[in-house]
This record gives C-alpha cells, structure tokens and sequence, in this order.
C-alpha cells in the first residue's frame, strides 16, 4: 500500500518539479533565476530540517506523514489555482516553493525511516531501500515525460493541478495501512540537547559521518546540474518543453537501472564500493553530456548519469539506515536532508551564477569534473570492508599521504 500510493503522489512531485522549473525559465529566460528557484524549493529545508529529524523521533512517524502529505496536497493545489486563473507571477512560484521547502524538512526525516519499520526482517533493508528508490526513480521517468507534454498542450496549471490530485492517492494509502503502535520515548530532552547528541553521534560514528560528508560535496558540486537542464532543452537542442521533461526522463531511467541492480545484490556486499563507482560514472557522463550537440547520442550519456547520480542519495542513504542507530534515524535522516537540500540549493545557486558567465555547457563540464575528483578523495575510504570509529578522515588520510612524499 505504501509503494503503490507514494508511487502515484511521486509522479506527481516530479511533473510538478519540472513545470515549475520550465515555466519560471519561460517567464525570465535567465539560468540564474533556474538556480533562484531551486533555492527557493529545498533552502528551507535545510533550516528546519534538524527540526523534523527531533520531532521524527519523538513523535508518531505514521501521523507526521499524513500532516506532511495533506499540506503537501495544499500547496499544489494553490499553486494550480494561480496559475490557472492568471495570477501567478515568478515571486508567487518562489513564494509557494519555499512553502513546499519547509514541509519536505518534516516530511523526509518522518517518511524514510518509516520504511524501517514496515521490514520485519532488517537482512532486506537494502533491497527494501532499493525498490523504495526504484519507486522515485521510476516516477522520476515518468513525471517529466507527462509534465512536458502536459506543459507544452494544456500549460503549467494542469500540470501542478494533477500533482495535488495524486496526493489522494498517498493519502488513502497511509489511511488503510496498519503500522506498529508508537512508543514514545521514555525521556524527551531538550531540543538543543538532541541537536548536540546527533552531532556527536556522527563525529564518533565514521561509517556514517564520512557518507554524509560525501553526500553533502556531491550535493554542493555536482548534483544541481539539474539546474541547468532547461537551458540545454531550449538552447542547446532548440527543444520545448516536452525536450525537457524528455532529458529529465532519461536521467530518470538510468537511476531505474542503478536502483534495479541494487535491489538484486545480495546481502553483505560492499555498497561503498559500489558509490565509489558510481560517482566515478556520474562525474565522466556529464563531461560527455555536456560537450554532445546530438540530442539521442546526449539521451545515452543522460541515462548513465542518472545511474551514477542513483548512487549519491540510494546508496547513501541505505548505508545510513543499515548502520544507524534506531533512535537516532530521525536526526540522522534530518543531516541527510540539510546535507541534500542545504548545499544542492547553494550549488543551485552558484551553477546559475557561472553559467550566465561562462555557459551552461562548459558549467556542466565542470561540475563533472568536480564529481570525479570527489570520488579519487574518498577512493582510499570507501574501498575498505569497514570502517572503523578511529579511521582517519578523508582530510587526515591525504595528510599522511603528502607527510609520506614528503
């Protein structure tokens, strides 16, 4: 119930994550106001998120979702209703995303964690963690293909009018599930006293800190090249919008494939190795991406950086679940959303910036080869079997490196 409904309200998410990017870029032709409106979807956050992973851990995860899910349904339908009664103006989409921005801080640390507690047998935790992803991704091909030709035929309104509808579906879901009864916790300390005792969970938890470390370079890097998407729809390939929710299905698609192949593995392999991998993948597909004029040739290098990009949230976020501590998964998860949605907006942001100097293609290059320096950095770190509370940093190990040349 909770794969088919989310399966559902996700295509929604995604056909209107696209439609709000393509039609603020229609309205301003600037990529750095593409980079404004990332910002303005998941800055905020990045603010509450430390927020949400207290309250997901102190209170009821199933009621959470059904609050965050309700809301969520709220703001698309505002959203739809301004667009299709021709109020809607660039600062009213940013306005109503930010909105969206402060849900998601309580949705994610609530909704993820949630999948742990519907497995009784923790062995498939990984592949439960990979079809929850292949369910997203497999939205994430869809939606945008929907959202483009739905765009390009009836406008923006219909589009976020449709999203708002597919929270119905989550909904019921939620409602017809029967989760474990909540046990709260036996002493609730203060917030600030939560916030210190996840911050020094992860400084002596390695194993997870350094993913997370990881994840929040790659986020700040390389992963908002998604901003620059909708440039190289209408300039680039002189496409419309349904081009663009064509690039995004094709990421979309590659991220299937990675999260197929990660539902398949057996337990007990190796997935640092495995992100090691696909960060590589990611890093050289978007040179290749970048620099491809033909459109199907540039569809191919899409579809393997969507399978490298899988890598940086799945896999990450499986090895969190795998390792962490079941009382700390809220605040956990709360990091992982300031570490995606905290630098991916800053890097959103600085994408833009430089591509109105230098251009998106060049940008994009860029930010691939950034990608594959973040995988040499922590090459070393993730080829070990495990890691250990007293395993040097990334930092620590490079400055034995350079002591031993020396």
């Amino acid at each position: 119930m909770f794969f088919s409904g989310q399966s559902v309200s996700q295509i929604g998410t995604w056909m209107q994550r696209t439609g709000v990017s393509w039609v603020v870029y229609t309205m301003t032709h600037s990529a750095f106001m593409l980079g404004v409106t990332v910002f303005a979807m998941q800055f905020p956050s990045f603010i509450f998120s430390l927020y949400g992973g207290i309250i997901a851990d102190r209170y009821d995860r199933y009621k959470i979702l059904l609050i965050t899910q309700t809301a969520s349904m709220i703001q698309a339908a505002l959203l739809a209703a301004l667009v299709l009664t021709g109020h809607s103006t660039v600062w009213w989409l940013l306005s109503l995303s930010i909105i969206l921005g402060i849900i998601n801080a309580f949705d994610v640390p609530a909704r993820q964690p949630m999948v742990h507690e519907m497995i009784n047998n923790k062995d498939d935790l990984p592949n439960a963690m990979a079809l929850n992803a292949a369910m997203v991704n497999i939205a994430r091909l869809i939606g945008p293909a929907l959202s483009g030709i739905i765009l390009q035929r009836f406008g923006g309104g219909i589009c976020f009018l449709l999203n708002g509808v597919s929270f119905i579906a989550v909904i019921i879901s939620l409602l017809l599930m029967k989760m474990p009864a909540h046990t709260p916790p036996q002493t609730k300390k203060k917030i600030t006293s939560d916030l210190v005792e996840g911050f020094a969970y992860l400084k002596n938890t390695p194993s997870i800190g350094v993913i997370l470390l990881m994840l929040t370079l790659a986020s700040l890097l390389v992963l908002p090249y998604n901003t620059l998407l909708p440039v190289f729809a209408k300039v680039v390939y002189r496409g419309d919008a349904a081009t663009f929710g064509y690039i995004n299905s094709f990421i979309g698609l590659g991220a299937i494939i990675g999260t197929i192949g990660l539902a398949s593995l057996k337990s007990g392999t190796n997935l640092k190795k495995i992100l090691l991998a696909n960060t590589t993948i990611m890093g050289v597909s978007l040179v290749l991406f970048a620099f491809t004029h033909y459109f199907w040739l540039a569809m191919f290098f899409a579809t393997i950086c969507g399978l490298g990009t899988m890598a940086q949230t799945t896999i990450c976020i499986t090895i969190i679940q795998v390792d962490g501590d079941k009382n700390m998964r809220g605040r956990v998860m709360s990091f992982v959303a300031m570490a995606y949605f905290g630098m991916l907006p800053l890097g959103s942001l600085i994408i833009g910036a430089i591509s109105q100097q230098i251009g998106a293609p060049y940008t994009l290059a860029g930010e691939g080869i950034l990608g594959v320096i973040i995988a040499l950095a922590f090459a070393k770190f993730l080829r070990k079997d495990k890691l250990n509370k007293n395993d040097p940093s990334p930092l620590e190990q490079a400055e034995e490196l350079a002591i031993e040349k020396i």
